[in-house]
């Protein structure tokens, strides 16, 4: 659209807009301020950012961490179990050290002063566990105060036994999630736990049913819950910002080594400092393999691939918006065809997910849209940033660390407006930005493709908070004053099963469907298959397919 001349612009008056916004389905009057003087271009933006009201969204307020200490253990202290010890307060000695020398070589390098000056939690880890010394070692390292000497586990079955443990956070791979949290639960213990919320579908509903039938506060690590843009987005799609949503556009680009996990082999990872068996938990009994200990994403039997690795982050960040549930089918497709290092799970993925029962609302007329469709694509061959789009009828959200909303050229809600010039769909109508200054302490690609998918940090007040640190203390909180996380046993069953329906189609070359009345997994042609064999099993791939 041609942007306006100075003619035009007086051709449009305060009764104009209103005129255009009068059916526009919104909360609240049209608020006009700037006298006749003012500046015409700042009264127009003024009047529509106060006509759509989206608002700037701070998550519910937690409660106080006054009180009884919680007494935590930590089950799995590899680089995210130790990340989330840090975020509850507890840093390794030399992740100390390291930051001081990273601050003194740069003072923009915040990170030892965000940590410092970080909320006290009221926490402590009496229990650290994992089958690697190093990792045990250094868990205990970061746990230990003078007042407090944890007892190291190599078990988790005796660290749950433990009557001075109240709560576990489990950050162990994926094959592992479920058996662990299930005794968690039964032992009445509370429990975060990362993503992928579970290794396979009958587990989703065992853990699922167990939660339900316990009083444990139960919290999945999807810390992009706490990210102001995301909780934005809500307020905007609330409030029909958008129109029907008939399509959201999700990726993961990455192209570097640990966005691929072909992470680093530790050298003193062998099979005397590692309890091999033990980490093979529930998995078949193969012989011991340091890459596989190290590299464990990239085989089925131990990780959920692309599909439960990453497509569970954008998954689960468009359904905390949308809030559209479990897809009624999913087909997907992919390879490896960037990173032949002799893994199993696909460096390249393509998965669309069906809705056609969900609705954002419309502004037209009655029944004639309803459906929805998520698209969601991976490589780890290509960092180019593509964004994630939420496209509706009146309007389109890119959605990041960031948002922006973008007027459609055809929108019914904004027709009068488009026909005016007031809007111009080259621009956004609405803008936000919860970032005060620029980002500090992210080098690496990979860091940044997790800054961009809000799981590094946000925004409060203008001071940066790492978003972990927000997640496990809204878990905290409910544990001490009760209430349910914003990410609990309901929204990780549907992570869970959502991307356990790709990795399905993705391995057989069908269509997954989801039977909600009988709540279980379809695939038309395959009744009575294993499911759950086919998901983990590295002999069932596209180029041996079931038939």
């Amino acid at each position: 659209m041609n942007k306006m001349s100075d003619q035009d612009k007086k051709g449009i008056s305060r009764r104009d807009i209103l005129k255009g916004l009068a059916t526009a389905p919104v909360l609240g009057a049209f608020w006009w301020s700037a006298s006749a003087k003012g500046d015409h271009d700042t009264e127009i933006k003024k009047g529509i950012l106060n006509e759509l009201d989206i608002k700037a969204m701070n998550p519910p307020t937690t409660g106080s961490m006054k009180g009884d200490v919680i007494k935590l253990g930590i089950i799995g202290a590899g680089g995210r179990g130790i990340h989330l010890m840090r975020t509850a307060g507890y840093a390794t000695p030399q992740w100390l050290d390291d930051m001081k020398e990273n601050a003194r070589k740069n003072p923009n390098d915040t990170r030892l002063k965000s940590f410092l000056e970080q909320e006290d939690l009221n926490v402590r880890f009496t229990a650290v566990c994992d089958v690697f010394d190093v990792h045990m070692e250094r868990a205990y390292g970061a746990a230990e105060t003078d007042d407090n000497k944890p007892i190291r586990y190599v078990d988790y079955q005796d660290l749950l036994a433990d009557p001075n443990v109240d709560a576990v956070i489990i950050a162990t791979p994926d094959h592992t999630h479920a058996p662990i949290a299930l005794d968690a639960v039964r032992a009445g213990k509370h429990v975060y736990v990362e993503k992928c919320m579970t290794h396979k579908i009958g587990e989703t509903l065992e853990l699922e049913e167990a939660v339900n039938n316990s009083s444990v506060v139960f919290q999945v690590g999807h810390q992009h819950r706490q990210t102001l843009s995301f909780l934005t987005a809500q307020d905007a799609i609330n409030k029909n910002v958008l129109g029907h949503v008939s399509l959201v556009q999700t990726n993961t680009n990455r192209n570097d080594d640990a966005g691929a996990w072909q992470y680093n082999l530790h050298p003193e990872a062998n099979e005397k400092t590692i309890d091999w068996k033990r980490f093979l938990g529930p998995a078949p009994d193969l012989p011991f393999s340091r890459e596989q200990f190290s590299r464990w994403r990239k085989w089925w039997v131990f990780g959920t691939g692309l599909s439960g690795d990453l497509l569970t982050h954008d998954f689960d960040r468009i359904n905390c918006v949308l809030k559209m549930g479990l897809p009624s089918s999913v087909m997907a497709s992919g390879g490896i065809y960037s990173h032949r290092d002799g893994r199993e799970v696909p460096d390249v993925l393509q998965v669309s997910m069906e809705f056609p029962e969900f609705s954002t609302g419309s502004s037209r007329e009655k029944g004639l849209e309803k459906g929805m469709t998520f698209l969601y694509s991976a490589t780890l061959g290509n960092g180019f940033n593509r964004g994630t789009l939420l496209m509706g009828h009146d309007a389109t959200m890119e959605l990041g660390e960031s948002l922006s909303i973008y007027a459609d050229y055809n929108s019914t809600r904004y027709k009068d407006l488009l026909e005016k010039g007031v809007i111009d769909t080259s621009t956004p109508m609405y803008g936000y930005n919860p970032q005060s200054e620029g980002v500090d302490g992210v080098t690496s690609a990979t860091a940044k493709y997790f800054a961009e998918k809000g799981l590094l940090y946000t925004y409060r007040d203008g001071k940066r908070v790492d978003s972990a640190f927000l997640h496990i203390r809204e878990w905290l909180s409910c544990i001490r004053h009760g209430g349910t996380p914003s990410c609990s046993i309901k929204e990780g069953m549907e992570e869970a099963i959502s991307s356990h329906m790709a990795t399905l189609s993705y391995k057989t070359g069908k269509q997954v469907l989801w039977d909600d009345k009988a709540r279980k997994v379809v695939i038309p042609g395959m009744e009575g298959a294993d499911l759950d064999a086919i998901i983990t099993d590295s002999k069932l791939l596209p180029e041996a397919p079931i038939v």
